[in-house]
C-alpha cells in the first residue's frame, strides 16, 4: 500500500472546506468530516486551525487536531464543546452539513507517528486528547500494521467518552489493548480503574522500557505533564516521550 506519509511537506496555507459529515460522538462532542479540495495531506497526530467569519467581519481562529487517518482522503474534526468559547459551541450545536469554513494546516510534526516510526506504541489521552491518537490507530488499521499497540484512556465518566463503541470493536480486530480509567462516574458494573492515571496504571499497561516504546501524551497540561513525569520516573527514555497540550477541562 503507498504510504501517503511520504510526500513532501507542502506549504501551510488555508483552504475552504465544507461539512460532509456530522457524526455525535458523546453529549457535549461531535464528529465533523470536511471535504477538503486540494488538501495536501497529514501524517496522524498533526492538527489545524479553524478560523469563522462572521457577517459584520468579526473572525475567530482555534486549534483543533485531526482525527482520521491520513488515508482516509476526508479531513475529520472531534470538537468538545467548551462553555465559553468562540469556535466550538459553533462547530458542536450550530454547523450542518454542506456548511464551509476554513482549515489551516495540517500543522505540527513532533507530535506524529507513521508505521515506518515502529513501536511499541503507547498512547495515553486525556479527555478529548484521545483525538490525535485515534488518528495514529486509524493510520495503523488502513496499513494493516502488527506494531504493538496499547492505548489508555482517561474520561470523566462514560457519557463523555470519545470513540468507545469503535474501540471495543477494533481493539480485538486490530490486536490492540484498550484501557479506560473514569475519574468521576464509571458505568453500571465498572470493575475496572476509576481514578486518575497514576504509576500503577502505567507500569501495568505500559510496554516495558527495555521495550524502548514511542509514547504519546495528549491532554490538559497537568495531565501531559503528570503522565509524562511518572513514565520518566517509570524508567522510560524521555526523547521517545512526545507530549501535546491544552487548557485544562478537569477531567
Amino acid at each position: 500500500m503507498t504510504d501517503p506519509l511520504a510526500a513532501r511537506p507542502a506549504p501551510i496555507v488555508w483552504h475552504v472546506a465544507a461539512v460532509r459529515e456530522i457524526v455525535e460522538e458523546s453529549e457535549r462532542a461531535r464528529t465533523l468530516v470536511f471535504d477538503v479540495p486540494e488538501w495536501p495531506g497529514h501524517r496522524a497526530g498533526q492538527h489545524v486551525d479553524v478560523r469563522l467569519t462572521a457577517p459584520d467581519g468579526y473572525q475567530a481562529q482555534r486549534s483543533y487536531s485531526i482525527a482520521s487517518a491520513p488515508e482516509q482522503g476526508t479531513v475529520s474534526l472531534t470538537v468538545e464543546r467548551i462553555t465559553d468559547g468562540e469556535v466550538s459551541p459553533y462547530l458542536v450545536d450550530v454547523a450542518e452539513v454542506g456548511d464551509e469554513l476554513e482549515l489551516r494546516g495540517p500543522i505540527g510534526r513532533p507530535f506524529t507517528w507513521s508505521v515506518r516510526d515502529g513501536g511499541p506504541l503507547l498512547l495515553v489521552g486525556g479527555g478529548s486528547g484521545i483525538v490525535p491518537l485515534m488518528s495514529m490507530l486509524r493510520h495503523r488499521a488502513a496499513q494493516g500494521d502488527p506494531v504493538e499497540a496499547r492505548l489508555l484512556a482517561s474520561s470523566r465518566s462514560p457519557a463523555l467518552g470519545l470513540y468507545a463503541a469503535e474501540l471495543r470493536e477494533i481493539g480485538p480486530r486490530e490486536n490492540l489493548e484498550v484501557a479506560w480509567t473514569y475519574t468521576r462516574e464509571a458505568p453500571a458494573g465498572w470493575t475496572g480503574w476509576t481514578r486518575r492515571v497514576d504509576a500503577e496504571m502505567l507500569a501495568e499497561l505500559a510496554p516495558p522500557p527495555s521495550s524502548r516504546p514511542r509514547a504519546f501524551v495528549c491532554g490538559p497540561t497537568p495531565f501531559v505533564e503528570t503522565v509524562s513525569d511518572l513514565l520518566v520516573d517509570a524508567g522510560h527514555d524521555p526523547l521517545r516521550i512526545h507530549a501535546e497540550r491544552f487548557g485544562p477541562t478537569g477531567i
